[in-house]
């Protein structure tokens, strides 16, 4: 007997695109609640590999032949279009075909207390914190991540009625899903090739705020943009949250959660008190680096908060969360310097991290250089002068070039863009074409003291770990 109810008769269900981190993660849970799960992705990893020890079956390579004759339902990604061969295959073979958020909506039925973290930046991380949160509580939940956590897992089957889940708003893909909690970090300019207009962002967060279940709770940042038409008749609570007592009007109506007495280690470490309405709640020391880790950590408190946790619960997990893989992760040290990676490819993540960066190297006087890969053409076009203005805390960028993810190459726009620009404002900029020169440059360049942070969404992290494991002696290249 299944917990998860896909539909009667559904038993065996095969992902078009399983290698994915969110795709592996529900292809396991569904595994291991006794469906017969197949699935294909396009080159092999590590991923692959652990989902065949698991005992799902995994085809390298999009074929038609891929997709089982007796399968119930097949799921893709959002990478998946309608010319891929099984797509084609399944759609021929009358099997049913969902995109992943659809498939999630289905699983997240059988739970009742689902919380669902939106927000353009810090959903990874603001997941996790909630997870650890809940798991200091014993509530034992169903965690779905979209990174890896400390203890190098993307997903974690419990068997209580609580799911905590990341949701993302590109394809509009969070407007399948019912939370019972639902979490606003933030609304920022992303994804226009999808939403085409700020406009439509806005509406897409303020319909998913619509869609938390009467009697539950919207978390949300005081400052979001759209606040105010956001929670306009709500049939829900709201939960606002901030730094410092004084707080926008729209925000004084509603439950306030907020942050004073902040201070920072020399590691760039917050300490802070937590309140709700004036009335304290804990002194948390979170482990985590960087200022915008206060207001994943108030958000966090508040879907805890909106559940019933504790306030000793809640600094239990707060103050000894691990955090996400990528997510500022301390790599090695490589002659004295540090290398850090962290997944930051918006402008705003990019400013706030190496903003951590460099409180981090305020007192030893290292530089901070920074190894970045644009993700995808059309961001990098888009924002092209956000991104001039995010590197200033670093000394030196070393440029690599585009990450093209889902698209192709357009010919209209290259990491040599954003170079030129980076250098008009003074910025000591260096492009590198390849991996091998990039890690052939770093190991010349950087010297006791100083901080690596290699920074993208794309497979950048690499760099550094090529860095701490290169020998140098077989390397000839140069830039």
């Amino acid at each position: 007997m299944h917990r998860i109810n896909l539909g009667k008769g559904i038993e065996r269900v095969h992902f078009i695109g399983i290698g994915g981190i969110s795709m592996s993660g529900l292809a396991e849970i569904l595994h291991s609640d006794g469906f017969e799960v197949s699935g294909s992705d396009a080159v092999e990893s590590d991923i692959t590999l652990r989902l065949r020890k698991s005992g799902i079956g995994v085809a390298i390579g999009n074929k038609a032949e891929n997709i089982p004759h007796d399968v119930d339902i097949a799921v893709y990604t959002a990478a998946v279009h309608a010319d891929n061969p099984e797509y084609i295959a399944a759609k021929n073979l009358g099997i049913p075909v969902i995109d992943r958020a659809r498939l999630l909506g289905m699983i997240t039925e059988g739970y009742p207390y689902t919380v669902c973290v939106s927000g353009t930046h810090g959903k990874t991380g603001t997941t996790a914190l909630v997870s650890e949160i809940f798991l200091a509580a014993g509530l034992d939940p169903t965690i779905s991540i979209g990174g890896y956590m400390a203890e190098g897992y993307n997903y974690r089957i419990g068997e209580s009625g609580y799911f905590i889940m990341e949701a993302c708003e590109y394809f509009d893909s969070f407007l399948q899903w019912r939370p019972h909690v639902g979490v606003i970090l933030n609304i920022d300019n992303d994804h226009m090739d999808f939403f085409g207009s700020m406009d439509r962002l806005y509406a897409s967060f303020g319909q998913f705020a619509k869609n938390i279940k009467q009697g539950g709770s919207l978390v949300i940042y005081e400052n979001t943009a759209g606040f105010e038409d956001i929670i306009k008749g709500l049939n829900c609570n709201i939960i606002a949250y901030g730094i410092g007592k004084e707080a926008p009007d729209a925000a004084r109506r509603c439950k306030r959660l907020y942050a004073e007495n902040i201070q920072f280690d020399v590691l760039g470490r917050p300490s802070f008190d937590i309140l709700m309405d004036g009335i304290f709640v804990a002194y948390v020391k979170l482990p985590l680096t960087g200022k915008h880790q206060v207001l994943n950590a108030l958000a966090s408190t508040a879907a805890g908060i909106a559940l019933g946790v504790s306030a000793e619960e809640i600094k239990s997990g707060v103050n000894f969360a691990r955090g996400v893989k990528r997510r500022f992760e301390y790599k090695g040290d490589f002659n004295g310097a540090d290398v850090v990676d962290d997944y930051a490819h918006h402008p705003t993540e990019i400013k706030a991290n190496l903003s951590a960066a460099k409180d981090s190297r305020r007192c030893g006087g290292g530089r901070v250089i920074c190894a970045f890969q644009p993700h995808t053409y059309s961001r990098t076009r888009n924002l092209l002068n956000e991104f001039s203005a995010a590197f200033d805390d670093a000394d030196t960028v070393l440029m690599l070039p585009v990450y093209a993810s889902r698209e192709k190459d357009p010919g209209d726009i290259s990491s040599m863009d954003l170079v030129e620009r980076l250098r008009l404002k003074n910025i000591q900029t260096q492009y590198a074409p390849g991996f091998d020169e990039a890690v052939h440059w770093l190991e010349k360049e950087l010297a006791p003291g100083d901080l690596l942070i290699t920074m993208g969404a794309g497979d950048v992290y690499l760099v550094g770990e090529r860095l701490l494991h290169t020998d140098f002696s077989t390397l000839s290249t140069a830039i």
